[in-house]
């Protein structure tokens, strides 16, 4: 570890070791500021300081001096004086050799890896690119002091996973639009995401799931075209200032913590979705802005040629995640948004990517996972993976550790398999509702760590499962080349919109049955943002450039399409309000006395039919300890059938929670007023589905 101490140098400056910790980054002192970065090959590095952003010219450079600033592989130096706000950037000299995997150029100006604020108001990504000095169009780092934010006793709601339903949202989307009633200077900020945590709260959202806040490049994306998903990660430990309403370099951290602020005051918890897969540097040819500057061979995965990356997150190069200092980078990244910013969980986006070694190859028992698993500053968090990356590792099921959750592929596909009506469906999507026990078999394990989703940001909203056969990714400049051709969606009989009263009336139906089928399963639900309001991206299946109203949030659709939203709310605060949906273990197949149990049926009782063209299922479930007794069944045939029902005793009688083949508002009732049934066979329409209360009659 690096100390910080006094020897004084010909301008002032000091920097020793002593037993006080010396940090990474740029660490706020008292009387000055303490920096420090790694670079294993460094020759010589240059603190840059700036006055503004736009500087050609650093106002003040620090040579630092190899015989008092270096320890072992670190760069560090103490600056009396400088205090928060102070911009600031490194240039470092080293050997410039690609064919062996170094890329030192000082004429760049470097960001600081472990900056926790970035300028990016004169940023040019080209200028990064092409040879010569960028100074004036470089990203700069801001000094912060993390200390004297009024938290006002702020405390992380920890929701367990049993009692969450995750909201996957675009910070940037979600209030853009002009309908969103957000005044113009808030609109896609964290300060128009709080204007809107009402609708959260009344939608029953125990958590949203950030898509990346990090500071990314916006220009990494092909010419024309901006990166709005943010795929693209500059600076790990800095929010995004773009999603800042106010214009100060300070601004984004503070209006960050206003937004968690306000939501765990909701009760709603705040996770990341967070890239340590790959940078914004891409592949060879693209920009220096840090890491490729300060030590490519340490940060990056090289290929067997030294020159080139190894590709495993399909965005041009690979993070080194399971070296020593950039694991270590990613563990103070993590703790930093745990116990400085107060975030509550992480979703690591093509997390299998952090299993590689420097060859490629999975390891058995990675190192950086395992430390997160095991960290005790993130013992409280969520930790949720996306396990499988771009090359073609799928761990869905393997994922290492007892802490993560895993974004469940198999849930999404075999949902919308059975909706449409495809064969050889009904026995995987028993699996699906009953928290996938082919897919994790441990058998102590939480069942509720299998996060279950129809839809999330990357493929079809949806309405657009249920409007397109095809993606229509043209507006992306790609030729429709982009995107996955393998959806598993239907058109209801029309592509894209129309204005047939019956095929509307039947995508309705399938958006009902798609969300039934999702809350009512065993497991952790997320549904992704507008979604319960129909929201279109009009056959975009990969909209990852499209900062415009294909993507954002427009708020005129919670009138236009207001039957959905009541139906959505309905459904996730029954779930939220019985205790079937809140069990922790796998459910026992069979009855019993006092457990949690299920039972199979088809269109008869006690006999599901298991056969490839079989379209239905239902099943009972059962609570005695509280009092809850539920059926459910699911027609994907394309004609009615009549179900029989499970006997009652005297005193009870089934009554109708959900019937998507009716009108609003008799296709969802609250237990209290859900009309009674009056006889012991239920004849579900074509494509629908039903839920089933059991109570005094």
């Amino acid at each position: 570890m690096l100390r910080e101490g006094a020897i004084a140098s010909s301008m002032g400056l000091r920097t020793v070791l002593t037993g006080e910790s010396f940090p990474l980054g740029a660490t706020v002192k008292s009387n000055g500021t303490n920096f420090a970065l790694f670079s294993k090959y460094a020759e010589a590095v240059t603190l840059l300081l700036f006055d503004r952003p736009d500087d050609a010219r650093p106002s003040r450079m620090i040579p630092l001096d190899p015989q008092r600033h270096k320890t072992s592989h670190y760069w560090h130096v103490f600056v009396p004086g400088v205090g928060a706000g102070q911009l600031y950037g490194y240039r470092v000299l080293g050997p410039n050799h690609p064919d062996r995997g170094l890329c030192f150029d000082s004429a760049k100006v470097l960001l600081d890896p472990y900056a926790k604020a970035v300028a990016t108001d004169t940023y040019d990504r080209d200028a990064a690119i092409r040879p010569g000095d960028n100074c004036a169009y470089a990203l700069k780092g801001v000094v912060v002091d993390t200390e004297g934010y009024d938290w006002e006793g702020d405390r992380h709601p920890k929701t367990p996973y049993a009692s969450t339903v995750i909201y996957e949202l675009h910070v940037g989307g979600f209030t853009r639009h002009p309908s969103s009633g957000v005044a113009p200077e808030k609109r896609g900020t964290f300060a128009g995401l709080v204007e809107k945590i009402p609708y959260l709260k009344e939608l029953g959202v125990t958590a949203v799931e950030l898509l990346p806040v990090q500071q990314f490049d916006e220009d990494d994306a092909p010419d024309g075209f901006p990166n709005y998903w943010g795929y693209s990660p500059i600076a790990f430990f800095a929010p995004h200032n773009r999603y800042c309403s106010r214009k100060d370099p300070l601004g984004a951290i503070d209006e960050f913590r206003d937004m968690v602020k306000a939501l765990h005051q909701a009760e709603i918890e705040v996770i990341l979705d967070v890239v340590f897969n790959h940078t914004a540097e891409g592949n060879e040819y693209g920009p220096t802005l840090a890491y490729r500057g300060l030590a490519n061979e340490t940060y990056y995965i090289l290929d067997k040629d030294p020159a080139r990356y190894s590709n495993y997150s399909g965005c041009g190069n690979t993070f080194r995640s399971h070296h020593a200092v950039v694991g270590r980078l990613i563990l103070d990244c993590l703790r930093y948004w745990v116990s400085e910013m107060h975030v509550d969980g992480f979703r690591f986006d093509l997390a299998s990517v952090l299993s590689r070694d420097y060859h490629g190859k999975p390891q058995e028992d990675p190192p950086i996972l395992w430390a997160i698993e095991s960290d005790p500053v993130l013992a409280g968090t969520k930790l949720i993976a996306e396990a499988w990356d771009a090359a073609g590792l799928y761990q869905v099921g393997s994922f290492i550790g007892d802490r993560f959750a895993e974004w469940n592929g198999p849930f999404r596909d075999d949902a919308r398999r059975f909706v449409k009506s495809d064969r050889n469906t009904v026995s995987c999507l028993a699996a699906r509702l009953i928290g996938s026990p082919d897919i994790y078999k441990q058998p102590d394990r939480d069942l509720n760590r299998s996060i279950n989703f129809i839809t999330c940001h990357d493929g079809f909203t949806l309405n657009d499962l249920v409007s397109y056969n095809h993606k229509h990714n043209l507006a992306n400049g790609e030729d429709n080349c982009d995107g996955s051709n393998d959806n598993h969606s239907w058109n209801c009989g029309v592509e894209g919109d129309t204005d047939d009263p019956h095929v509307e009336a039947l995508r309705r139906q399938q958006i009902k049955n798609l969300l039934t089928v999702l809350l009512m399963s065993q497991g952790t639900p997320m549904l992704l943002m507008g979604d319960e309001v129909r929201r279109s991206q009009r056959g975009n299946n990969n909209a990852y450039c499209q900062d415009n109203e294909l993507s954002w949030f427009d708020w005129t659709l919670c009138d236009r399409h207001a039957e959905t939203l009541r139906f959505t709310r309905k459904l996730v605060h029954f779930i939220q309000t019985h205790k079937i949906f809140q069990v922790e273990e796998f459910l026992t197949i069979g009855s019993h006395p006092i457990s949690p149990s299920l039972r199979w049926h088809g269109v008869c009782l006690g006999e599901p039919d298991w056969s490839r063209d079989s379209h239905t299922l239902a099943c009972s479930l059962r609570y005695p300890q509280a009092d809850e007794f539920l059926y459910i069944a699911f027609n994907a045939y394309w004609e009615p059938l009549d179900f029989e029902l499970p006997h009652l005793p005297e005193s009870q009688q089934w009554h109708r929670l959900v019937d998507t083949a009716l009108p609003s508002p008799e296709d969802i009732s609250s237990p209290e007023t859900a009309s009674p049934v009056n006889r012991n066979i239920y004849r579900l329409a074509e494509r629908s589905s039903i839920v089933l209360y059991s109570r005094q009659s």
